[in-house]
């Protein structure tokens, strides 16, 4: 009996007697329309077990179910507190009891069905893969409880033979016919992830150069390789147009790299590259610090970095702040929760913090810490304002669900989420060798007059970023970086001005 048959069977039987049914399959038929109804039963009810943990989001299950509809504009799902109904255009083709309350296998299962009746109606999502089908159908459930959440599935990463994961950025996928590239599957938390790539993503242009004008070979440079690098990628989906940064390195294992520019005289440069705010990168870089202690400068770039761990961030900030309010927690209808690293500063070097607009989560209030508190100089273009902390749920089958549901607001109080943090010093603003020599000649000579927008809370966010747009290729602006990191850091009246702003 297949399932379209079953579907009359419930509703008729059920409809006399308010009792859920065991099952809504057969296990002699587990395969149908290509999916493995047991198995796609038990993911949705492992979502709705563990999403139940965070409450909905300050929202119910039937909200979940209901926002299925979101995959079909001809599909309109009502869930009550008796039944759950699926219309079709004009016509009713699904029609159940409701399950009980933590019924969570009796609700994976009327979630199950719903899909195969949408794909029985839906081309697009009759062809999808098991993959795919997750993609679609989770991310509009999610959607429904939060418009920032997401469903992320778990790939394997190509490891090397010292056991070391290739450096990528953390996105696979292939040409469409038009010569663009289409993500086909994002690696768990690596850069992609954390820029919010998703499946089904077309990437048009990377450093400026259209995808369609570059050899297969320079698209697999981009994307992999053993050396790291900035990428400018310009991507296209359902949501529209995006602009985002992915840094290639080893970091996708461990979180952060450093390099040590060694010199006799001065202790050289200590270059810190942050892809995650995690305890991994608080002992990496702890570590580092004290191995290199008589450093003469810091270059800590976040310009790809994110977090979700307020105690991490607050321990990575403590190791050059200290003891400082680093940040504040706001979560629905709660109190802010001060966030204070427990410890003192190992480290009085000058800092350079590199920033960007992929620079989010507490990367953002760790950026926003070494500005309140006249630690470092911010170099780059503002933040991305995405100063949020997210609850990350994992999966039986191997992803993980992702609700952005606390707010980070800098250790003074200010508010980020939505703004951002802005630069001190604009790098797309001093392209060239003569704008940065006429730059650092102003500062020197007092007339470096520019307005610290972090002071203005009514300051246009998005004119800002127009003032201080992003850099398209991403080795230029590796480039613009270094040298410019280098003279603030190696001229003590330029740091001490700049810091002073």
């Amino acid at each position: 009996m297949k399932i379209t048959k079953l579907f009359l069977f419930a509703f008729l039987a059920l409809v006399a007697s308010p009792c859920f049914a065991d099952s809504l399959f057969f296990e002699d038929e587990p395969v149908q329309d290509g999916l493995n109804v047991f198995d796609v039963s038990a993911t949705f009810a492992d979502i709705y077990e563990k999403l139940d943990g965070v409450k909905w989001g300050g929202k119910n299950i039937n909200v979940a179910i209901e926002s299925l509809e979101k995959l079909n504009t001809n599909a309109h799902i009502a869930a009550t507190d008796e039944r759950i109904v699926l219309v079709w255009k004009d016509a009713i083709i699904a029609n159940y009891p409701r399950p009980k309350a933590g019924d969570w296998n009796g609700f994976g299962e009327i979630t199950t069905a719903l899909i195969l009746k949408m794909r029985a109606n839906d081309t697009a999502l009759h062809n999808a893969s098991t993959s795919e089908m997750y993609q679609m159908v989770v991310d509009s459930l999610m959607r429904g409880i939060d418009e920032n959440g997401r469903y992320i599935y778990s790939r394997a990463a190509e490891i090397t033979e010292d056991g070391r994961i290739l450096t990528s950025v953390g996105l696979e996928g292939n040409r469409d016919e038009r010569g663009n590239y289409r993500v086909t599957g994002i690696y768990k938390d690596s850069p992609a992830d954390t820029a919010g790539i998703r499946e089904g993503d077309l990437i048009v242009s990377i450093n400026g150069q259209t995808v369609k004008s570059m050899s297969d070979a320079d698209l697999a440079s981009v994307m992999s390789g053993f050396n790291s690098g900035t990428s400018k990628i310009k991507v296209l989906s359902p949501s529209g147009e995006k602009d985002v940064v992915l840094r290639r390195a080893t970091i996708i294992l461990a979180d952060a790299d450093v390099v040590h520019r060694s010199d006799a005289e001065t202790g050289g440069i200590l270059e810190i590259v942050v892809h995650k705010v995690s305890d991994n990168t608080v002992s990496i870089v702890n570590e580092a610090l004290a191995k290199y202690s008589d450093v003469s400068g810091i270059i800590l770039d976040l310009r790809a970095a994110t977090g979700d761990d307020e105690r991490a961030a607050a321990k990575f900030a403590g190791l050059f702040i200290g003891a400082k309010p680093v940040m504040r927690i706001v979560e629905t209808a709660k109190d802010e929760v001060e966030v204070i690293p427990g410890g003192s500063a190992v480290t009085d070097a000058p800092v350079v913090v590199l920033m960007s607009d992929m620079t989010r989560g507490t990367a953002e209030a760790i950026v926003a810490a070494f500005y309140e508190n006249e630690r470092g100089v911010l170099v780059g273009t503002p933040t991305a304002g995405s100063a949020r902390i997210a609850t990350r749920i994992n999966l039986e089958n191997g992803g993980a669900l992702e609700l952005l549901n606390k707010a980070i607001k800098t250790g003074n109080g200010r508010t980020i989420d939505g703004r951002g943090v802005f630069p001190i010093v604009c790098l797309s603003n001093i392209r060239s060798v003569n704008q940065q020599n006429a730059f650092f000649l102003n500062v020197i000579n007092n007339d470096f007059n520019a307005q610290d927008f972090n002071q203005d809370p009514d300051v246009d966010p998005d004119a800002i970023r127009r003032g201080c747009p992003t850099i398209t290729s991403g080795a230029d602006e590796d480039a613009l970086a270094a040298a410019v990191s280098a003279k603030i850091l190696t001229d003590s009246k330029v740091y001490n001005k700049l810091v002073a702003e």
